[in-house]
Order: structure tokens, then sequence, then C-alpha cells
């Protein structure tokens, strides 16, 4: 067992040992590095203004995402590289080719943002050869700009990524033998316990050790992602001890096309489900591209959005209205149940003390099946849903209901079915009369609660809308309708 982390810090090796297990990537920068171009804006993952990049080794290559430094902690970086925007410029002062983007482009105004928005442009840079406006967008959305100056930042990233100049401007594609050489050498399969100040950090080395590690210590606070629970410690100031950080563990991160349905580790991020989903489940992907930004769905995982049981959760609706079912693993061995039954109460579900989310199944739906769901927020991007809808149908040949699964967000103490009216459909014809004569039984369903995101008023009136127009868009009759498809409500 060791008591040390490993990773690279730009060009830097380096071995840790004194930290604790809630001590911040970006406090680690600032405070202890002195690296201060990486820049602490919102302290909660929405700003992008702490971007910088993770390398890690996956399939033999070195893979780079963008994270927010704010809510990623020092303990999860184990075996990666870590880029800052500092390392960007040449050692004799030339700036990178994005950084001389953004000078040419008048792309920074105050400057506070810039730094945060090189990082995010330099990631697309270094994973797409011709990106599209649309994909420079996507690369931003989780940066904001007080300034309003995304237009010429775009005009800076569509120059610098139509023609890339030689990588030996580039400190990664220079670098990238002696990264690789030097990251292969850290070993992943040991288990780390680093104790500072009376408090431990938890680094198992694989699956069973994690296992073994969480039917020892049930309080840990297990963490993937950091998404949410990042914001317990800089907005909460709640105290962590110990933490099992799990984010390198390769066997939570397979997600599997098989025979039924597509199986999905608890550590795939909302990034590596994206294509297979998108693919798959259309209007799964587009949910996707909803939640966070880059940086967050680059940490995020969809095991630790459903584990952690919010009722404002966005996967949660649409995993129970597609049939999802869930396995949990501990000491005592692995149980399976459907989704929906997981969720017990506010902040409770059905799980035993060490016993931890370690996959999700998602069955494949009948070709003729309709499926859609829909995220309702007060900004399109980057934003906490008011209430998050899905719904399944399945229609006879006579077109009735034969089957009909709703399942809501943010409606009540916990992702809900919407049980009377499901009860309301089954059975009817599906036309104008019968979606006017079940809306009323939302009423039943739901006493939805008035907080600052939506009125409980506004929360039930849009449920019933939004079943009116799965039923335009199912039916034919909402044509117009169907081009928003679902990112546009």
């Amino acid at each position: 067992m060791k008591d040390a982390i490993s990773f690279i810090l730009n060009n830097e090796s380096v071995s840790l040992k004194d930290f604790g297990p809630t001590d911040t990537l970006l406090d680690y920068l600032r405070l202890r590095k002195r690296l201060t171009g990486t820049k602490e804006g919102c302290a909660e993952g929405d700003c992008g203004a702490c971007t910088v990049l993770i390398g890690r080794l996956v399939d033999g290559s070195l893979r780079y995402e963008t994270v927010n430094a704010c809510i990623r902690f020092v303990g999860s970086l184990h075996g990666t590289h870590i880029v800052t925007i500092e390392h960007l410029a040449g050692k004799d002062g030339v700036l990178h080719p994005v950084q001389q983007a953004m000078v040419d482009f008048h792309g920074s105004q105050c400057g506070f943002c810039t730094p945060g928005f090189v990082m995010s442009l330099y990631g697309l840079w270094l994973t797409s050869d011709k990106p599209s406006r649309s994909d420079i967008e996507k690369a931003l959305q989780g940066n904001l700009c007080r300034c309003t100056g995304y237009e010429p930042i775009i005009r800076a990233a569509e120059s610098v990524t139509a023609a890339k100049p030689s990588t030996l401007f580039d400190p990664i594609e220079r670098d990238r033998a002696s990264i690789m050489s030097r990251l292969w050498a850290i070993p992943l399969n040991e288990t780390i316990v680093v104790s500072s100040n009376g408090c431990r950090t938890i680094i198992p080395g694989n699956l069973t050790e994690f296992t073994a590690a969480y039917g020892a210590e049930p309080k840990a606070t297990i963490v993937a992602g950091s998404t949410d629970v990042g914001l317990w410690v800089t907005k909460q100031m709640r105290a962590l001890n110990p933490v099992i950080f799990i984010n390198h563990l390769s066997e939570l991160q397979s997600i599997a096309v098989e025979e039924n349905g597509i199986s999905i580790g608890a550590g795939v991020t909302y990034a590596q489900a994206f294509s297979v989903l998108a693919k798959h489940i259309p209007a799964f992907g587009r949910l996707i591209d909803r939640i966070g930004g880059q940086q967050v769905r680059n940490m995020g995982t969809i095991g630790g959005n459903v584990a952690n049981g919010s009722p404002i959760g966005d996967t949660p609706p649409a995993l129970i209205s597609l049939g999802a079912t869930l396995t949990l693993r501990s000491t005592s061995g692995t149980r399976s149940m459907p989704l929906e039954t997981f969720f017990v109460d506010y902040g409770k579900q059905d799980r035993f003390a060490g016993e931890f989310v370690e996959k999700i199944f998602v069955p494949f739906q009948a070709q003729d099946s309709h499926f859609a769901v829909y995220k309702i927020s007060k900004r399109r991007d980057e934003d906490i849903s008011a209430l998050c809808a899905a719904y399944h149908l399945q229609l006879g040949p006579n077109g009735t209901v034969d089957d009909i699964r709703i399942a809501f967000g943010g409606m009540a103490a916990t992702p809900k079915r919407a049980s009377r009216l499901e009860q309301a459909l089954m059975g009817k014809v599906w036309n104008t009369d019968t979606i006017e004569a079940a809306r009323d039984a939302i009423d039943e369903d739901f006493q939805p609660l008035t907080d600052w995101r939506a009125t409980a008023e506004y929360r039930l009136l849009t449920a019933k809308n939004l079943l009116t127009r799965f039923f335009l868009e199912t039916s034919g009759q909402g044509q117009e309708l169907q081009r928003f498809a679902l990112a546009e409500v």
C-alpha cells in the first residue's frame, strides 16, 4: 500500500502525500504552485474560468479532456497529466496558436475568463481537426464571458482550427513520447491511502479493492466525477472524511452494446456515453448535450447521477421511462433491481451499507415505439432542471396504448413515475380526446414544491403541456414541434 499519488503537472513530475480529501485542484495550482493563470470565478463548475486539461492513458493512447479545477479534487489526479494555461506558450514567450488567435481576433475583453476560454479551445484544437461552428459552441458551453464577447472568440476558434500549424508549437505534441513514458511508469493497480491532518484519502487499485474498502468504510464518501460532491465542499463547506476516489477504475468505465440493450458502467462519464447513446437512443444523446458544459460532461458520471438520488437529476427520468435496471455491488455480491424502485425518499435509496452502484442496463425498445425526454430550465445550457419529463410509448395495431411509461424529475422528492397518468392512458386510443381527458391525472400523481427554479403551478401546467407535446410529436400533428426534438424547450 502506497501513501502518495503521482502525476505530471505541465512538465513536472509530482509525488504528493500532504493533501486532504477535499483539497481542490484549483487551490493546489494557485496557492501551492503559484500557477495563477487558472482563475476562480464561481467555485461550482459553472463559469469555466478555472478550466484546465487533464490527460490520461486510455487503451494505450493519451487522451485529454477539459475539466473544472474548482470542483476537481487532488485525490483524483493519480496517473494523470495536468495542463494549465502557463504551459501553452513557448519557452521564448511565443504564444501558442490558440492564444495568438485570441489576440488577433480580439477575443479578450476584461481578460478574467480568457485563460478558461483558451484552455477549452485548446482542448478542441487537440481533439478535432475541423470542428464546425456548432462543435465550437458546444466546446464553449461551460465557459461564461461576462463581457459578452463570444463572437470574436468563436472567430478565433474558427481561424485556428481551420489549418493546424506545426506541432512543434504545441507542448503536448512535442513532448508526447516523454509524457506517455512517465505516465506508464505510474502504477495504477496499487491501493493508495493518504493520511493528512487526521483525514484519509483512499484510492483503490481495482474494483475488488474498492469493494473491500467501501465495505470496511461504509460511511465514506465515494467520489467519481465530483460535479455534485465538489459543491458540497466549495458551497456547503462540508468536511468529508474518509473519501474514496474511483474515477480511475477501468472496471467501472465500460459501456457495451449487447444483444438486448446497453450496459453502462457506473464510472462512465456523460462524454464517454454520448456517442453510444446518441446512436441508439437519439433523444438521450440530445439530453446529454444539455447537462452542464463540456467540462462537467467530461467529469460527471451517469452512475453518480443515479446514486446521488437527486430529485432533479437529469438522467433518472429518461432511464426509468426506458425500463432501466440497476446492479449494486458489495462484499456480499451483487443484486439487481428496476431503477425506479431504487429511489425510496428524498436523500434515501434502496442501498445497504457498503453497497454501491456498479452498472446500469438500458434495454432496447421496439423499433415502432416512441421515446422522448424534455428538460425545462431557465437557461438552455449549463442549468439545472426545473422539471424533466420522459415518455416511452408503445401503440397497438389499432392505435391504442399498449404500454406507456412516464417519469418526471423535479416534481416529487425523488425521480418518479406518473402512475395515475399512465393508468388514464393505458388501453385508450391515442388521440386528442384521450390526452385531454388524461391531463388532470398529473394532479393526482404530483404535488410539486415552489422554489426559485419554478412555482408548483408552473411545474404542473408544464407537465401537462409536455404530455400534449409528446402526443403531437408522435401522432404526426406536430411537424413544427418535431424540429425542436428536445433541446429547444
